[in-house]
């Protein structure tokens, strides 16, 4: 690692002005340490922003605000959060490790980098790491590497649990932009695919700051689903992950349906033909089986990753067969 400046900023204003190409805004650290270790970022300065950013979480009448520097372990544990949007609670519960939820916060988790081993290892070519040097699992050992919405430049998938429960609730992320303007993004639009610049990880304004992450209300309290699946039960991101969740009538038949997978894209994948087809249908095995073939259909894998299409068409039944079972109170 190389030396560092370390600045904590005294107001959002002082953090906006301190933020330039060579310096990182940092919170918990869990991802930003680790890329600073291995030598794949390495900033001049650091501005720590603890101080000036929002660890509340603030329900009103539309919804629920969840400030930027929550940490993802008081964000699980929160009652509002688990009684009105447990979704986000089993996401962050599935992920990384308790050590990990007690650093980790809201903003860092949207802001985490791809654990691809190609990225990771400075000695390998990557695109994403180091533009134009090309990808390396793109011919090599892509066994962990995306199945939907990759590109000739990268293959990479993104690795956040709570970004999947996000993405399916219809969040959007609100930022402070270097100016001081403020902005909303729909979560759909956050992350992007990596197209042909995939070192690009959002769509976040360059020196912008997330200030909070915003969540509607909605009915998928009672009938939901998290479903990870992975190569150890800690310390592992996903191979595929599921969340799922319905809104049913009193005859069972689906009112609204959300579907969103995690190790599967660059970002964050949001199921909507699937939903579509899934609304105004009984919850049943067969529509069930049949939402999961609509969502495997759109996928290509790769050399070594076509199991992922397994595991995911078996995921999404499973995850929407657990969705009957958990009804609220």
């Amino acid at each position: 690692m190389k030396p560092f400046d370390y600045h904590i900023a005294s107001s959002l204003e002082s953090a906006l002005s301190l933020r330039n190409e060579s310096a990182s805004y940092i919170a918990g650290g869990t991802n930003e340490v680790d890329l600073m270790k291995k030598h794949i970022h390495q900033p001049d300065a650091l501005v720590d922003v603890n101080g000036v950013l929002s660890a509340e979480i603030r329900p009103d009448n539309n919804g629920i605000e969840i400030g930027a520097v929550v940490k993802n372990s008081i964000l699980a544990e929160d009652r509002e959060i688990a009684e009105k949007y447990p979704l986000i609670s089993e996401a962050i519960l599935a992920g990384a490790s308790p050590q990990i939820r007690n650093m980790a916060t809201t903003a860092g988790n949207l802001m985490q980098r791809t654990r691809c081993p190609y990225f990771y290892d400075t000695a390998l070519p990557c695109n994403k790491r180091s533009p134009g040097s090309g990808c390396g699992a793109a011919k090599g050992d892509n066994s962990h590497a995306a199945i939907i919405g990759a590109s000739s430049e990268c293959v990479a998938v993104h690795p956040s649990d709570l970004c999947v429960a996000l993405v399916a609730l219809d969040a959007e992320v609100r930022i402070t932009e270097k100016d001081g303007s403020e902005k909303s993004i729909p979560f759909t639009d956050f992350h992007r695919l990596p197209g042909a610049r995939p070192q690009l990880d959002t769509n976040l304004p360059e020196g912008s700051l997330i200030t909070s992450v915003y969540v509607p209300g909605n009915e998928f309290y009672e009938h939901y689903a998290y479903l990870k699946i992975r190569e150890r039960s800690e310390y592992a991101f996903a191979l595929v992950s599921v969340a799922a969740a319905l809104v049913l009538d009193e005859n069972n038949i689906i009112k609204n349906a959300r579907l969103a997978s995690g190790g599967v894209a660059h970002k964050p994948w949001r199921w909507e033909e699937a939903e579509a087809f899934l609304t105004d249908r009984k919850a049943s095995r067969s529509n069930f089986e049949e939402a999961a073939e609509i969502c495997v259909d759109q996928t290509e894998p790769m050399e070594h990753n076509a199991y992922k299409v397994t595991l995911l068409r078996g995921a999404i039944e499973t995850a929407l067969v657990h969705c009957m079972d958990f009804k609220k109170g």
